[in-house]
């Protein structure tokens, strides 16, 4: 079989997805259509006169006094009050995870630098008016006029007319259209701009292609579609043991990114000792005409289609998706009171003043005069006599006199009717806005929330939007913010601007080295934050605040709540009141800095000049930190003394007790020196005594 080219492949692309539109776009066409009509109906002078009812009422006034937009520009004013936003969690419920956090700034930062209030704006009140809106991610280049930039940024941008313009496949069932696999987004362009750009002549397109259920070209402008379709990829992935016996993967897509991984892998031992066939799902972008494709854009970042849907009211009937705004529920009671004002203002137009009928021949002459009388004011009137019927002249009045129109009873009774009808279907907004001035807050706070309750599911399924807008954007920033040592902008909750760096290495606190800032490991929940939508949170929380401080009596508690009600309080030119506050309550130690913050506050603190009044008492401090410290060597100094002496008296008495044992033994020596003399005498005296007697006996 030979190989299907590519030009044939496009082609089959295209059939398939023109057949395809055709089937959802028929499908869906009268749903939508009605979406279009109600925007029509509350946003544009005359539409509410549109269709069979105007016939009805040529050459009649025809008033409008639209109620309706009213009522919708109320919810679209309590959702820009109260904008909704995304915030990453982590899965395993783990707090404080930094990437989170990084995420959440990376967001709050793409929604900042791209039209992305304008988007949400615009996707919100096409759902609340027509019931259907939509908006787009997308990613651009950071820098376009540089060439060897090629970082890229995700942007929010906005989709106008979704509801004739915005098309998912027939099977995608949930409301995020999260489990779509096509998806269709129309936009016009005029002839001129069709040529520059796509050098192909709109007008040599085939006829056959005019007649499908959607008209590709008008006398005005040229449908060009962006076709998303969802393909499940085949890829390979090659697993490698490193020396150290840990493995690492790669996939084709890698080595042909660089060429030369595989030489690199050699040279440092590392082999091959297996291989994985993985399924990825990939979103493959094509942009199309009604006779080709113009463009194959290939597969765009992230797994998702970027396009978000949001819708005012939505459910399933007859296996057809079906949707409305706050708008068609209150159209008839719109019409039939436009169709009862404009009567009652043609009826009002006649003349309320009782006109003469006269003869011709009474007014002949005088006709100028009668026509006039209005303008001029004259003091009277002429009439002729008349002729009677024996051709006499005779002096006669007016035959008889017109009659005001009179307003039927039961136009009166309708209009009632139709007023309270326009009220229950739209809700009593006379309950919030003629609120009595001595209402308590309570009971104030109680009606704002009656209220709310009748706008709650507008915020609600928004919110769905935009959780599955960051999913979306997390899918995208995953594939795109990946550049190691890139420097990346970050705002947090209180709109203070920072900057990380993605992809740096750091050690962990067990000693491993790891990448700070990898979005490729970021694999978290997508929450969103929806409460009552009459009063924003920061007025609440000034309240909660308020209330607390009447029943705490502690002075440094009450100064944390004030400060905290003044750091949320909103108001015109008080946001460095706030910012005050917030450095003041830093300084507490109650909120915890931001790292510009902190760098902020060790620079005033090096740079800080002395207060006078500080340094003396940080002198008298210090001076009488010296005292206590010489009294305490003091009395550390007298207790060795006494010590000391003791040690002494003990060293005296142990002195004169060894001079005694000395004494004694001294005595003892002499007293053993005296009997050994003696007893050395005493045997010299018997010597002497032997020998004396030796020599008498000789002598003898």
């Amino acid at each position: 079989m030979a190989r299907m080219t590519t030009d044939q492949r496009l082609s089959n692309v295209h059939a398939d997805a023109l057949k395809s539109f055709n089937t959802i776009q028929s499908a869906l066409r009268d749903e939508r259509l009605q979406c279009l009509q109600d925007r029509r109906f509350y946003s544009i002078n005359g539409a509410q006169w549109e269709g069979p009812l105007s016939s009805q009422f040529e050459n009649k006034p025809k008033l409008e006094v639209n109620k309706i937009a009213l009522s919708v520009i109320r919810i679209i004013n309590e959702y820009r009050n109260n904008r909704v936003t995304v915030d990453f969690t982590s899965k395993d419920g783990q707090p404080n995870d930094k990437l989170a956090e990084v995420c959440d700034g990376l967001y709050r930062a793409d929604e900042k630098d791209s039209t992305a209030n304008e988007a949400y704006d615009n996707a919100f009140e096409e759902a609340v008016g027509g019931g259907f809106g939509a908006w787009r991610l997308r990613a651009c280049y950071e820098d376009e006029e540089n060439d060897e930039d090629d970082r890229q940024r995700i942007r929010m941008e906005p989709i106008y007319d979704a509801d004739t313009s915005v098309f998912f496949d027939l099977n995608a069932k949930r409301q995020d259209k999260a489990d779509a696999k096509e998806c269709f987004v129309i936009s016009a362009m005029t002839y001129e701009s069709y040529i520059e750009t796509y050098g192909d002549d709109p007008a040599s397109w085939p006829k056959t292609v005019h007649q499908s259920e959607f008209d590709w070209l008008t006398p005005d402008v040229v449908y060009v579609a962006e076709y998303y379709a969802v393909e499940t990829i085949s890829e390979t992935v090659r697993i490698f043991e490193t020396l150290d016996g840990s493995e690492e993967r790669y996939t084709t897509y890698d080595f042909k990114e660089d060429e030369q991984l595989e030489e690199m892998l050699a040279a440092v031992g590392t082999r091959e000792i297996r291989q994985k066939r993985v399924k990825k799902k990939k979103v493959h972008k094509y942009v199309m005409s009604g006779a080709k494709i113009l463009e194959d854009c290939g597969y765009i970042a992230g797994k998702c289609i970027p396009i978000i849907p949001t819708f005012g009211k939505r459910w399933y009937i007859d296996n057809v998706e079906r949707c409305m705004g706050h708008v068609r529920l209150a159209k008839d009671a719109q019409r039939l009171k436009n169709m009862q004002l404009s009567k009652l203002a043609e009826i009002s137009a006649l003349s309320s003043v009782e006109k003469p009928i006269l003869l011709p021949e009474q007014v002949a002459g005088h006709q100028v005069m009668w026509s006039e009388d209005n303008l001029v004011d004259y003091p009277y009137l002429l009439v002729n006599p008349i002729t009677d019927a024996n051709g006499q002249q005779a002096i006669a009045g007016p035959v008889g006199y017109t009659k005001p129109p009179a307003i039927p009873p039961t136009l009166a009774a309708l209009l009632q009717v139709t007023e309270q009808d326009m009220l229950e279907i739209m809700g009593n907004q006379n309950q919030g806005d003629e609120m009595a001035s001595n209402l308590s807050g309570k009971a104030v706070e109680l009606i704002q929330t009656r209220l709310d309750m009748q706008t709650f599911i507008y915020m609600s399924n928004f919110s769905k939007a935009m959780r599955r807008c960051g999913q979306v954007w997390l899918s995208m920033a995953k594939e795109l913010y990946v550049e190691e040592e890139r420097r990346m902008k970050v705002i947090d909750v209180t709109e203070t601007v920072d900057s990380i760096t993605l992809m740096t290495p750091a050690i962990s606190e067990i000693g491993e080295v790891i990448t700070e800032n990898d979005l490729t490991k970021a694999s978290f929940d997508v929450d969103v934050d929806v409460g009552p939508s009459s009063s924003s949170k920061r007025s609440a929380t000034v309240r909660a605040l308020t209330g607390m401080m009447q029943i705490t009596g502690d002075p440094e508690m009450q100064s944390v709540l004030g400060s905290m009600a003044m750091m949320n309080m909103e108001g015109e030119g008080i946001s460095e009141v706030r910012d005050f506050f917030r450095q003041k309550l830093i300084r507490m130690g109650v909120v915890q800095p931001t790292e510009a913050e902190a760098e902020e506050m060790m620079a005033a603190m090096q740079n800080q000049q002395p207060d006078p009044n500080a340094v003396f008492l940080q002198a008298a401090a210090e001076e009488a930190t010296a005292k206590a410290a010489k009294a305490r060597a003091d009395v550390v100094k007298t207790i060795a003394d006494a010590e000391l002496q003791q040690a002494r008296v003990l060293e005296t008495g142990a002195s004169t007790e060894l001079e005694q044992a000395r004494t004694m033994e001294t005595l003892a020596g002499i007293e053993q020196s005296n009997v050994r003399v003696e007893n050395e005498t005493e045997e010299k005296s018997v010597r002497s005594a032997r020998l004396l007697q030796d020599m008498i006996r000789d002598m003898r």
